[in-house]
């Protein structure tokens, strides 16, 4: 096993079985599905592999399934330039996703099968996650999991940034196993923290009232000073509303950013691929701001480079394929004048 890569994402890899479905069915409706088919994706291989198009040295920690879906997730990442030599194979049924995409490119996601569930952290990629320079952890973690790499992060000599992605309403990650102790711990000793509109409001008691309460917390708490003490500091904040654009909450200012007007075709990843973008501009090394309190120059041009990351991407199906590389990210911003 090699040295750890600087970016190290702690997330799933798995098989997505995409469906084309005339309609996101209602409670007891139905949806017809003219076409089905199978492609790779998992939160944490996203994440992974849009850091590796941007030209990131990126690695993944996960596990597997030894089956076909395990087999097939691990020949794609060969493919690929990230370090999956800590995606670990076990015996269990590989996790895996159904997702359903309507015309318009919205989609549900189903996931099953309990390979990432049972994923647990050697003293290996304990220390690997200690030895790294940004580190990024998803809602959907398993929470022991989540616990043994904050206690990695927060125990380093030079502890490494940290992304979260809330990924899902407390509900849902409560239903995974997450607890809701673990993710209040995970948003104190954050970096940048992630959510989506469904998933912020679930979590803060309202949309107004995440806003309302992270730029509260940031300006009484230090948001993302890194000499601050763990579990003392809030982090910069980024809520999505998918084609509504996005809300940033930095140093206990608000501000929305329109998202770009594309042709969507399927907005699988698009929130993955645009954490990607943030981590790229503002966590990690000589990233075009690098420290983790930029000025607000440094702000709007770190969000709008990760708008143009998840715009790009909805322009291809599935979750991967349209991720972009940065002259295709820098070329799409200098066409519209960024």
């Amino acid at each position: 096993m090699t040295g750890p890569p600087p970016i190290l994402a702690v997330g799933a890899a798995v098989i997505d079985e995409w469906y084309a479905v005339s309609n996101l069915p209602e409670p007891d409706g139905g949806a017809f599905a003219s076409e089905v088919t199978t492609a790779f994706g998992g939160v944490g291989a996203n994440v992974s592999v849009a850091l590796d198009r941007l030209g990131r040295d990126v690695g993944l920690v996960s596990r597997v399934g030894d089956d076909e879906y395990g087999r097939r997730a691990r020949e794609y990442l060969a493919d690929t330039g990230v370090d999956a030599s800590r995606v670990a194979v076990g015996d269990d049924p590989s996790t895996r996703s159904v997702i359903l995409s309507d015309p318009e490119g919205e989609r549900a996601i189903v996931t099953a099968g309990e390979s990432f569930r049972r994923l647990r952290l050697s003293e290996a990629d304990r220390e690997a996650l200690a030895a790294a320079e940004t580190v990024f952890l998803t809602g959907y973690t398993p929470d022991a999991v989540s616990r043994a790499a904050l206690d990695a992060v927060e125990s380093a000599a030079d502890p490494p940034a940290l992304a979260f992605d809330l990924s899902g309403s407390v509900e849902e990650l409560v239903g995974r196993g997450t607890e809701p102790e673990t993710v209040h711990r995970l948003l104190h000793a954050a970096d940048l923290f992630v959510a989506d509109a469904v998933a912020a409001a679930a979590y803060f008691g309202g949309p107004d009232a995440a806003v309302e309460r992270v730029a509260a917390a940031q300006r009484g708490r230090g948001a993302g000073r890194r000499s601050a003490p763990p579990g003392d500091r809030w982090p910069r904040a980024v809520l999505t509303h998918g084609a509504d654009g996005m809300t940033v909450v930095a140093d206990g200012e608000v501000t929305a950013f329109d998202a770009f007007e594309v042709d969507v075709v399927d907005a699988t990843g698009a929130g993955d691929s645009f954490v990607a973008g943030l981590i790229d501009r503002w966590l990690a090394e000589s990233g075009g701001g690098g420290d983790a309190r930029p000025e607000r120059t440094g702000i709007a041009g770190g969000v709008r480079f990760a708008a143009a990351v998840a715009a790009i991407n909805c322009t291809s199906r599935f979750a991967q394929p349209g991720l972009p590389s940065r002259d295709e990210v820098e070329a799409f911003l200098a066409a519209r004048g960024i």
